[in-house]
């Protein structure tokens, strides 16, 4: 997993309005943390940890190939970030 070095920060609205999520686009694909994940679903972020723990321990995705740790503002650690396929 690497750190990102370059990438865009995109928008998203919901035709409603009731959801805006900031979301990283890098590689033609974009990138959520699980918290931004559990936002757009409008469901707890247990219930994003859960699904992916499932998809990753059932090798329906690779893990290191679809998550990446990013550094953000604010944050002492690199904070997971999750692809596309994931999503």
């Amino acid at each position: 997993m690497s750190d990102i070095i370059k990438s865009d920060f995109l928008l998203y609205n919901s035709p409603s309005g009731d959801v805006k999520i900031e979301v990283f686009f890098q590689d033609e694909t974009i990138w959520l943390t699980q918290k931004k994940m559990a936002e757009l679903f409008g469901v707890d972020r247990t219930v994003i940890t859960k699904h992916l723990k499932g998809i990753f321990e059932t090798n329906e995705l690779e893990e290191k190939s679809n998550v990446q740790k990013m550094h953000i503002p604010k944050s002492d650690k690199p904070v997971k970030f999750y692809n596309l396929d994931v999503i």
